[in-house]
């Protein structure tokens, strides 16, 4: 019997960009009839702690090598779909084997702080700037392409600090690094004066943290980003760690931030023993300068949309 969020994709998918082509040998491979562009549609339940859980046939990943391609994650719900660029993570696929029955098996957690996608034995990523159509038109149409401009530290800081006040939390950015903030990419916001109690034995290696969400009206981290724009990735994590070990009764999200090259990077860092034995590489998040660009140009299309809705 067909899947009836899979049947409202398609639908939607051949509405946008016309026919499609089911691949040989797949029940789930599609590609817009006279572009390069494919789709490996995926389908879970949503399970307790809001999971999907998904199996990826490393023969179909395959298939999806040399051209525009993109994994959709579908569930229940959705208000967009979730289109992950298949080519931002060959390498992180490349670099871990299949379970015995030849998948990969991938964990969607959809979450107030951001949506990441866990790849088993590889690591968690971000993947909230990929929701929406805009880079499979893009795919069909280059002029669609959305201009990422070259990011500096300091944007990047500003940027998370909008969607954190988006998702309703206090920001804390180093009192160093507030003069250096970029108001032109965002409305000015607060800063909490002082971060929450109880982190007395790692005071100062959180102090030095990039930015921090904390939920508003409470003591709660709600998450935690390193931006790591020059520096190793691996003394970002040893910061994250650090504090993962010392307050082992909380649960925000740990990201490192950085371009996109060096993703495959973090996933080796993430990978030594000492990161698997604390447990910081089951819950630390890879997130790209992309995707916080995405994510925040998101966010103020979606306060522009609730602003004029009120008028």
């Amino acid at each position: 019997m067909p899947n009836p969020t899979k049947e409202l994709f398609l639908t939607a998918m051949r509405e946008r960009f016309g026919e499609l082509r089911k691949l040989d040998f797949s029940q789930s491979l599609y590609q817009i009839c006279g572009k390069s562009v494919r789709v490996y549609v995926r389908y879970s339940r949503v399970h307790d702690r809001n999971k999907g859980f998904y199996g990826l046939r490393a023969s179909d990943l395959r298939k999806l090598e040399g051209s525009r391609s993109f994994i959709c994650f579908l569930w229940d719900g959705q208000r967009e779909p979730l289109l992950v660029p298949y080519s931002e993570y060959e390498d992180i696929f490349a670099s871990t084997s299949p379970a015995p029955d030849g998948q990969f098996k991938v964990q969607i957690y959809i979450q107030e702080e951001g949506v990441e996608m866990y790849v088993a034995k590889a690591g968690r990523f971000n993947v909230e700037g990929h929701f929406g159509w805009h880079e499979i038109e893009a795919g069909v149409d280059s002029s669609k392409l959305m201009k990422v401009p070259p990011l500096s530290h300091s944007q990047v800081q500003t940027m998370l600090g909008a969607i954190g006040v988006a998702k309703n939390c206090d920001i804390w950015i180093p009192a160093n690094d507030r003069p250096k903030l970029d108001w032109g990419l965002s409305i000015r916001y607060n800063f909490r004066g002082h971060l929450p109690s109880g982190f007395d034995r790692v005071q100062e290696i959180l102090q030095e943290v990039d930015v921090i969400w904390v939920r508003h009206g409470s003591s709660d981290l709600a998450a935690l980003f390193e931006v790591e724009h020059s520096t190793p990735i691996y003394s970002g994590l040893l910061r994250l760690n650090d504090i993962h070990l010392a307050s082992p009764g909380i649960h925000p999200r740990f990201s490192v931030v950085s371009n996109d090259e060096r993703r495959s990077v973090f996933a080796r860092q993430l990978g030594r023993p000492t990161f698997q034995a604390s447990g910081l590489g089951e819950i630390c998040t890879f997130l790209d300068y992309v995707n916080v660009f995405e994510w925040h140009e998101r966010t103020k299309r979606q306060r522009s949309g609730v602003a004029n809705e009120k008028k």
